[in-house]
This record gives structure tokens, C-alpha cells and sequence, in this order.
């Protein structure tokens, strides 16, 4: 399993840092996120060190959403929330801060006011119609 000396998550894993556990097997773990957006905000973390998603191995990324579903469910039955956001963030531009890929698994209040939801405002359809052929290609 690869690890980096340097990154925060990777020392949770490993113990050397303390952490509240939700969920651990031999491939994924779950703790609680110590600057939580609302209470029971949870992280969920490969084991194995990837930087972002782009380089994360697709058989990490396959039981890393399987734990994400379950801590899920878990938060759900436990707090009821208002609603349930599955964050996960890649670079700067896109805030995320510990380069290990993770995923947020954030409860929802009503009316909490955290800034990760943004208003639907209908787009230009042949631009999004020109961009989608783009990706296709891509993909």
C-alpha cells in the first residue's frame, strides 16, 4: 500500500495521528472531520495514497464508494439530516486542502448557509450541447 510521509491522512491511517473512527477495513477509513461544516460530518479516505481522483487507482476508488454509501446510511439513521452532500474536491481551484483523495460525507441542516449549493439558472443549450460532444470524445 502506498503512503506519503508528508500527508496528514496518510498518518491518521497509519496511527501516528489520532482520529475519531467511524468505519475501517483493510482498504478504506472513515473519521470525523475535526473542522465539521455541521456536526456529524464525516471523511472517507482510501487507505492506499492517491493525490486526486485523476490518479486514484479504480479498484480504491470502487471500495472507497462503497464506504462512502455506508457512513452515508449510517449518518442518515443517526441524525436525520435535511439533506446529505457528497463532496469531493480535486486542486486548488476547487479547495481541496489535504492531497489525498477523500471524500466529504456532509449532513445538511435547514438553513445552515454553508456555500457549497448554487442557484439553477438554465444554461445555453447549444453551448451545452457543443461542450457535451466535446467530452464524449474525450471520455
Amino acid at each position: 500500500m502506498t503512503s506519503d510521509p508528508d500527508c496528514i491522512f496518510c498518518k491518521i491511517i497509519a496511527g501516528d495521528i489520532p482520529s475519531f473512527k467511524v468505519y475501517e477495513d483493510d482498504k478504506t477509513l472513515a473519521f470525523m472531520d475535526i473542522n465539521p461544516g455541521n456536526p456529524g460530518h464525516v471523511l472517507v479516505v482510501p487507505k492506499a495514497h492517491s493525490p486526486n481522483i485523476f490518479e486514484v487507482p479504480l479498484d480504491d476508488m470502487a471500495v472507497a464508494m462503497v464506504t462512502v454509501q455506508k457512513v452515508a446510511r449510517a449518518v442518515r439513521a443517526t441524525l436525520d439530516p435535511f439533506g446529505l452532500n457528497i463532496v469531493q474536491a480535486n486542486g486548488p481551484g476547487a479547495a481541496q486542502s489535504v492531497q489525498h483523495v477523500h471524500w466529504h460525507v456532509l449532513p445538511r441542516a435547514e438553513g445552515d448557509k454553508l456555500k457549497l449549493n448554487w442557484g439553477l439558472v438554465p444554461g445555453d443549450m447549444d453551448a451545452i450541447g457543443a461542450l457535451a460532444e466535446q467530452l464524449r470524445a474525450a471520455v
